[in-house]
């Protein structure tokens, strides 16, 4: 059996060093998301590979909406659980630029969370497992 890759992107503003509260925030949930669908998928063979990208001041004031974004083998995370984005002021970091949103079931995240991203992640898994 060929190993499988599950591929989790992740690209946040960083300006001067600092990224935003709900930027952060999402970085805590996809440490404990990664770190759980690495130990769970193993034995299924299928390699958890993430990776942190970011974007300059300048990206994010051509399209706030690249920023807090997560990508799941190439599909940003809210086309794998019917979410809607969206946008909401946030802070300093941002200025009066407006963040990206997530919104699932009617609920707004600014931040997400780990079971959101688990959950996306085992819909992109099941992708993998029909194409064995």
């Amino acid at each position: 059996m060929s190993k499988k890759i599950l591929e989790i992107k992740w690209q946040r503003l960083v300006y001067k060093g600092e990224t935003c509260p709900r930027c952060d925030q999402t970085d805590k949930e996809l440490k404990k998301a990664v770190s759980f669908l690495s130990q769970s998928l193993l034995s299924m063979g299928i390699e958890v590979i993430f990776k942190k990208e970011e974007i300059s001041l300048s990206e994010f004031k051509k399209d706030p909406l690249q920023s807090n974004k997560i990508l799941i083998n190439n599909l940003p995370i809210e086309d794998y659980l019917s979410g809607k984005v969206g946008k909401s002021p946030c802070c300093s970091v941002c200025g009066s630029s407006e963040c990206r949103t997530i919104e699932l079931n009617g609920k707004v995240y600014e931040s997400i969370t780990a079971d959101i991203i688990i959950k996306a992640a085992l819909l992109a898994v099941s992708k993998l497992i029909r194409e064995i």
